[in-house]
């Protein structure tokens, strides 16, 4: 960069920043100072985020790396254009104004109008009083300038010092002081932890010895133990322990009120005794264990019927219903609570869940009665409609470019009596995408083609496992939701190149663990693929596949038979994927999915004979795949997620080795890699092409590989209103198992489409770029621009002296060959729905 284009890119920023006001120091008065930063020292055992948390003030957001906070200046440059006044006298205005056309639509006994124009006055009043609360729009948008309060230091100061108390450290204290830098001041909160008192002995006490027994059996679980740490906040989750521990003894109505402590500190140095004590309720003098004397389930509680219920027992559990629709069998495998049984808060609300799981109840309750001296557990349950409609109209752009879908299902409940669920769908959908092959490299000019999906389902799913199993097995398995679905269905894709057609049938297994584990086990997958070649170019890349891919992709494209059978797991904590910025401390929000299919397994028994007669090609492949995801918060308004993402697929038994096309891995597009298109970075370091264009490779083919490996970071960050913010980076790629033929023309070799534990880092390929979330509650539209940091394809042809030729990298990062803004110029723009990952 030349000194005049230094100087004029310096002066546009000082006329950016003035303009903006830097952090918002012009806008304070004589006697206000700023809060810049704040900090916290010293806190060396205490976690410094727990003592952040008692911060009153927050500094003003400000843009990364630079002294500015524009939205202080969206505040204030609102803040000139709001008058509380004149917003009142206009609210008075519209209400004399709707209020005396409401009158003449009265008079004129127009209700319809009445309504339209009482809905119109009251939207501009609601807004109106929305302004007068919270601000105009801009003012909504930005954020009030950060004013240091003393006080509030000073409150935030006593709060931490308290909490190191409740931490342990009694003797500590926190000391706050300021540093002044013109009218910017940073907040420090010095910190002395001192040394900490330990728990010595802890002792529970009670008159009630079955209690003390309970307590004694279970002391492995217990949280405050011997020669911790004093921890205020171990005592609540001690005394919820106890309490739980209790009502799923029969204790239905014990509460943790019952339980206290008391904190001996004179039985040594800087140690405590802990008593916990369990108190007697007043009115009744003991805590009584309850057992069920009788359960009722009343299976339609809000429905009308003529007459009295009629009543049936099935296991020692009285239905009551007016028509009877239901196996009671299958029922009461969801079913945890019996007479004779001590009451469980655990198998009240297993019993809840499980039946809520059913999907033929709109609710569920569960209460008990004690009244007459018996104890009876009553559960209602109010069904569902048994034919549920559903549609969906939208624009799918999981390719990047917009196109219309249609989805419609039809629900049919409790079809056999068995609570057993059918299910009649179908979509239908066009997407603009480019073609498998194109004419130019340049992803401007790349010529985009329409996609036709269409397919329908029909699925039976059956609310136990449907195998021979023995009855009281399939009760305690009842615990973990079962699921058993028979599912058939045919699937129809239209593309510039191909036709393809799949008819799919399938049985698979599902089953729960505590909400946060699902298993999926199929183990049968039949397809049956047909493919109608419509582009003589592509068929010409299908034909020459094995050179130029080095896999024989024809046979992923002729008439097939694919079998396998597959087993997930997905782990599910904190609720991963419930929201795009951590709202509550309730965690890291994480999610694994692991994933195995084995292709042509039966083959191996059954031989291909048939298959081969009728013109059928068939598949024999592994496959393993590894999904984590993980959220973490690291403000109110910012979240790090990142993904890691792990695989590969390995054909086997035959001379032409190839896996069916959708059994392939691909990276690149809106929710991959996503500064290249869709489906065509890789493999490894192989350039998709020998001719560049404008000094940029070509990428026309789509680049299957039997290998992939591909990671993202993201921090988002809220950025006003509705709309979020993101800084992403992305890499990976995928590879061939076996190294590319020799090129034909050259003879020269091509390796780098192999992946190699030793070598496959350096042909990672990253991506980095922006994106603006758009959350409208219903979904969210996410843009994201994509630039090329490291392009592991770039590569050169050196020649030794004795004119032998070889494939070496080339200028790879960004700026080597090109300048960064021709990178930029040359990004990628993604058009998503969702969050990427």
């Amino acid at each position: 960069m030349n000194i005049r284009a230094a100087i004029r890119y310096f002066s546009v920023f000082t006329v950016i920043t003035s303009t903006i006001g830097c952090v918002g120091t012009r806008y304070l008065e004589d006697n206000q100072y700023l809060l810049y930063e704040q900090e916290i020292k010293g806190a060396n055992r205490v976690s410094e985020g727990e003592l952040a948390d008692f911060y009153r003030q927050e500094p003003n957001s400000r843009l990364p790396l630079l002294p500015i906070s524009p939205f202080v200046w969206l505040y204030q440059t609102g803040l000139k254009r709001y008058d509380k006044e004149e917003l009142r006298q206009e609210k008075v205005d519209i209400t004399q104004k709707y209020n005396r056309k409401i009158e003449a639509a009265q008079a004129e006994d127009k209700r319809g109008k009445v309504k339209r124009l009482t809905r119109k006055k009251d939207d501009k009043i609601s807004k109106i009083e929305r302004t007068v609360e919270e601000g105009n729009l801009l003012m909504r948008w930005g954020e009030p300038l950060a004013i240091y309060d003393s006080s509030l230091a000073e409150t935030a100061r006593a709060q931490m010092e308290s909490y190191l108390h409740t931490e342990g450290y009694f003797d500590g204290d926190v000391n706050h002081s300021t540093k002044l830098d013109g009218k910017r001041i940073t907040s420090i909160y010095t910190v002395q932890e001192r040394i900490p008192y330990r728990i010595d002995t802890v002792v529970y006490r009670s008159e009630d010895d079955n209690i003390l027994s309970l307590i004694e059996e279970n002391l492995k679980e217990r949280v405050i133990k011997e020669n911790q740490i004093y921890d205020q906040d171990k005592f609540g989750q001690e005394r919820e322990r106890i309490e739980n521990l209790l009502k799923n003894q029969g204790y239905y109505d014990f509460s943790r009120q019952y339980i206290d402590f008391s904190v001996d500190s004179t039985v040594g140095s800087r140690e405590v005794k802990v008593y916990t004590n369990i108190k007697e309720p007043a009115k009744r003098g003991y805590h009584k264990a309850f057992t069920i004397d009788s359960v009722i389930f009343t299976t339609d509680a809000d429905m009308p019927g003529v007459g009295e219920r009629q009543t049936s027992s099935y296991n020692g559990v009285t239905y009551r219903y007016y028509n009877y629709q239901y196996y009671k069998k299958i029922l009461d495998r969801r079913i945890f609570m019996y007479p004779d049984s001590l009451y469980s808060r655990n198998a009240t609300l297993e019993t809840q869940r499980q039946l809520s799981n059913l999907n033929t109840f709109k609710f569920i309750n569960i209460n008990y009665d004690t009244a007459g001296g018996k104890f009876i557990a009553n559960i209602y349950a109010s069904p569902l409609k048994k034919y549920q409609t559903a549609n969906e109209v939208g624009l799918n752009v999981s390719q990047g470019y917009p196109g219309p879908f249609v989805n419609a299902s039809l629900q049919i409940r409790n079809v056999f009596g068995g609570l057993e669920i059918l299910e009649v769908s179908g979509r239908a959908g066009i997407e603009g995408v480019a073609g498998f092959t194109s004419t130019s490299g340049n992803d401007e000019d790349r010529n985009v083609y329409r996609s036709i999906d269409m397919g329908g389902n029909l699925a039976l799913t059956f609310p136990q496992f449907v195998f021979p199993l023995p009855d009281r097995l399939k009760s305690r398995l009842g615990r973990l939701n079962p699921k058993t679905q028979v599912q058939t269905g045919y699937n129809y894709v239209n593309r510039p190149e191909y036709i393809r057609t799949n008819f799919k049938n399938t049985l698979s297994y599902n089953w729960q663990k505590e909400q946060k584990i699902l298993y999926n086990l199929t183990p049968v997958d039949i397809n049956f693929i047909n493919s109608t070649i419509q582009s003589d170019t592509f068929q010409t890349i299908l034909d020459n596949s094995l050179e130029t891919f080095g896999i024989p992709l024809n046979r992923s494209f002729e008439p097939s038979f694919v079998s396998s059978m597959n087993f997930s797991a997905i782990f599910n904590f904190n609720n991963y994927g419930s929201s795009s910025l951590v709202e509550e401390n309730t965690g890291t929000p994480t999610y694994l999915k692991l994933y195995a299919e084995a292709g042509g397994t039966i083959l191996n028994l059954t031989g291909t004979a048939l298959l081969d007669s009728a013109g059928l090609a068939t598949f024999k492949y592994g496959k393993l795949s590894a999904d984590f995801r993980q959220y973490i918060d690291i403000s109110p308004s910012s979240t790090l997620a990142y993904r890691v993402n792990a695989g590969v697929a390995v054909p086997y038994g035959s001379d032409d080795l190839a896996l069916p096309y959708e059994k392939y891995f691909f990276v690149g597009g809106s929710n991959s890699i996503r500064a290249w298109f869709p489906r065509r970075l890789g493999p490894g370091s192989i350039s998709p092409r020998d001719t560049t264009k404008n000094g940029f490779f070509d990428y026309d083919i789509e680049q299957p590989g039997e290998v992939l490996v591909e990671a993202s970071v993201e921090l988002r960050r809220k950025l006003f209103g509705f709309v979020n913010g993101a800084v992403f980076v992305d890499a990976g790629n995928v590879w061939r198992l076996k190294d590319l033929p020799d090129d034909s023309q050259t003879g020269e070799p091509r390796p780098g489409a192999r992946f190699g534990i030793n070598s496959f880092w350096e042909q990672v390929a990253i991506g980095s770029g922006l994106g603006l979330r758009f959350d409208f509650s219903f979904l969210i539209l996410r843009f994201d621009y994509g630039v090329k940091i490291y392009n592991p394809a770039r590569t050169v042809i050196e020649v030794d002296g004795e004119g032998n030729r070889r494939v070496v990298p080339g200028e790879r990062w960004i700026g080597q060959k090109f300048t960064v803004w021709e990178e930029i110029t040359n990004g990628r723009l993604n058009v998503g729905i969702g969050y990427p990952f």
